[in-house]
């Protein structure tokens, strides 16, 4: 998608060798400009005297002899100052040269390294790429090997041949080293025999096994929207299916992005280029494209098996990220994005950007089928050179109406992969501790991080489900980006010390049931950004939302339908005004400060921040009245973002 240019770096350093010899050079003509100026002013300076000094001998009246002696001592301060102008210019000159040398040395050196480095990191992500072609090219590999350059069905994220392992990871990933080790087999479920061993996760081979009766959870969540199994939760409103395809722009993203190195990615200025049609509101709306999962949970009448779903659950949110590696707009602060499915699914949810800097959402979900969501997020962002951390900061909140279970969770880190060279691709790893604060059941989930050498299925999420106790209930598995299975665990064993020093636990399980199963991406989809059939209903207009709505954002718009130009020049004019509104606030706190007032900032419309009684967090609950403002089409309080 985005290829790395290798640029004009040696050009580019031939002419800053030579900046500083025309500058010099300039200074030089500069000073010569200066002395005969110079040489002009005690010309006629000496003229100007002389005509003084005969006007002097004039018998002329008294006062204006004195005048002309004024006039005289002037013309004398005049002189001197200009001469000790032109003494100064003519060090200053000495100076430079003197050192210019050294200067040029000095700038030379650091050109020199800065280019050394560049072409070492390129050769380095080339060399790398050929060592995997010629990896996979290789004759001699077993069958077990070759098998794991196969990606899952449905992906395009690299093989294991493709991908590009990074050297750093262990700077996100050392805390999964605690992660509990435990190896599933498949029990008999008459005779609860131990019938084989079997990685967690690796649970393909049981697939043909299942029957209706097993897998009660399967038929419904394999289906898209359009599918029969869905009959009954048919849409009043007809929704579109496709967006404009995106315009075959050539992009660098290499250009922008190598002199942002360390830098928080929010505040890199970046043309839409690189976007979605889609704002950060409507993308962390997509978390609830499987939102039956939570609709199932909340007629489980065990916890634990409770837990199963919501875990699924945050697992899903993840499948959309897989083939998206467009970055989505940043929202502008006071924006808003509802989705209002209440007819449809029963659910309704707003999200508002709360904070600019650090960039905030906060987003409510309620579900007239029992259960309601919360959550405030604010991402952290580094491009670290060849890849990119995208960090999501905050909890999430999941609270079952009749049961009052509440989950907490918090989101796991994503990378995106190959910014030099190669084809982007998108990573998730880390881990998801799920708690229940009623029933203090958790669920702890592991992504493992992409690796070579791992004989692991790509995108690979296991976990265990636990009471309060620390019983081990259940056992998850599966990918991030294609399915959730959950096994009945009937039996615990402390099995061999691995290699690691480390004790493996051995759950014997029930046969593995489906779930979560991803929906099948639109056809076309990978000319309309790879969005999801949710996706793409996101941005279309819609009418009575409020006016700080993500679907009524000029340059997203014009963004959508091809005119990226244009969306780039809106763009820039949107954040020259949310800039010009910030810069009022700041000058309206300082002037509350010098008189001694309090100022309390900006404050959100439709959310207020409050102490979150489980996690001693600030962070912004939903206050009420967006959907009754919207009833009465009453925008009145809205500001003027766009």
């Amino acid at each position: 998608m985005w290829n790395y240019d290798s640029g004009d770096e040696e050009p580019a350093s031939q002419s800053d060798k030579s900046e500083l010899h025309s500058t010099l050079k300039t200074l030089s003509s500069k000073l010569e400009d200066l002395s005969t100026c110079n040489d002009l002013i005690a010309k006629h300076g000496a003229a100007l005297q002389r005509s003084l000094s005969e006007l002097e001998n004039l018998k002329l009246p008294a006062e204006s002899g004195e005048k002309i002696k004024a006039v005289n001592e002037r013309a004398t301060l005049f002189r001197i100052t200009s001469n000790a102008m032109i003494n100064a210019c003519r060090d200053f000159l000495e100076l430079a040269e003197t050192h210019s040398r050294k200067w040029q040395r000095t700038l030379q050196y650091e050109r020199e390294q800065r280019i050394r480095l560049e072409e070492t990191i390129e050769q380095l992500a080339k060399q790398h790429n050929s060592l995997e072609r010629a990896c996979r090219g290789a004759p001699g590999l077993s069958s077990s090997t070759t098998g794991i350059t196969n990606t899952t069905k449905g992906s395009v994220q690299p093989s294991k041949g493709e991908a590009s392992d990074e050297d750093e990871e262990t700077e996100y990933f050392d805390a999964m080293e605690d992660a509990p080790a435990f190896i599933t087999v498949t029990a008999d479920p008459k005779h609860h025999r131990r019938s084989g061993s079997n990685l967690s996760g690796a649970s393909e081979g049981h697939s043909e096994d299942w029957t209706l009766e097993d897998n009660v959870f399967e038929s419904s969540n394999q289906s898209g929207y359009n599918e029969s199994t869905c009959k009954d939760l048919l849409p009043k409103k007809r929704r579109r299916t496709r967006v404009p395809d995106k315009p075959n722009y050539s992009l660098n993203l290499w250009s922008i992005m190598k002199n942002c190195i360390g830098k928080e990615l929010s505040k890199i200025p970046m043309p839409v280029n690189f976007n979605e049609p889609l704002s950060m509101l409507q993308r962390l709306t997509e978390d609830l494209e499987y939102h039956e999962l939570l609709d199932k949970a909340v007629k489980c009448e065990s916890s634990t098996e409770q837990m199963c779903f919501v875990a699924a659950f945050s697992v899903s949110s993840y499948s959309t990220t897989v083939h998206r590696t467009a970055k989505p707009f940043n929202p502008l602060l006071g924006e808003t994005y509802e989705l209002d499915r209440l007819d449809e699914f029963g659910f309704r949810s707003l999200c508002e950007q709360v904070s600019h800097h650090p960039p905030a959402a906060a987003h409510h979900v309620f579900s007239k089928r029992g259960w309601t969501l919360w959550q405030e997020i604010t991402i952290a962002s580094k491009f670290r050179g060849k890849y990119l951390s995208i960090m999501p900061l905050g909890a999430i909140h999941l609270e079952f109406h009749s049961s009052g279970n509440h989950y907490v969770w918090r989101k796991v880190t994503s990378t995106v992969h190959n910014i030099i060279v190669g084809k982007l691709w998108i990573d998730q790893s880390g881990e998801i501790e799920i708690i229940n604060h009623k029933s203090k059941d958790k669920c702890q989930l592991k992504f493992t991080p992409y690796s070579y050498f791992s004989r692991d299925i790509p995108r690979k999420v296991t976990g265990v489900v636990t009471d309060a106790d620390g019983k081990a209930h259940y056992v998850m598995s599966g990918t991030w980006d294609e399915k959730m299975e959950y096994s009945k665990i009937v039996q615990s064993s402390h099995g061999n010390t691995s290699s690691e020093g480390k004790q493996k636990t051995v759950y014997q399980t029930l046969t593995p049931k489906v779930l979560w199963k991803k929906y099948p991406l639109p056809e076309n989809a990978e000319n309309m950004y790879f969005f999801s059939d949710l996706a793409l209903t996101l941005n279309e207009p819609e009418e009575r939302v409020a006016p700080t709505d993500s679907r009524l954002r000029p340059d997203q718009r014009l963004m959508e339908n091809g005119k990226w130009d244009e969306a780039n020049v809106e763009k820039q004019r949107l954040e020259e005004k949310q800039r010009a509104v910030r810069r009022r606030r700041e000058a309206e706190a300082v002037e509350a400060l010098e008189e001694g007032k309090d100022y309390e900032g900006y404050i959100p419309l439709w959310f207020e921040r409050k102490v979150d009684p489980l996690t001693g967090e600030l962070i912004c609950i939903y206050k009420g009245g967006y959907w009754e403002a919207k009833e009465k089409q009453d925008w009145s309080m809205c500001p003027d973002i766009f």
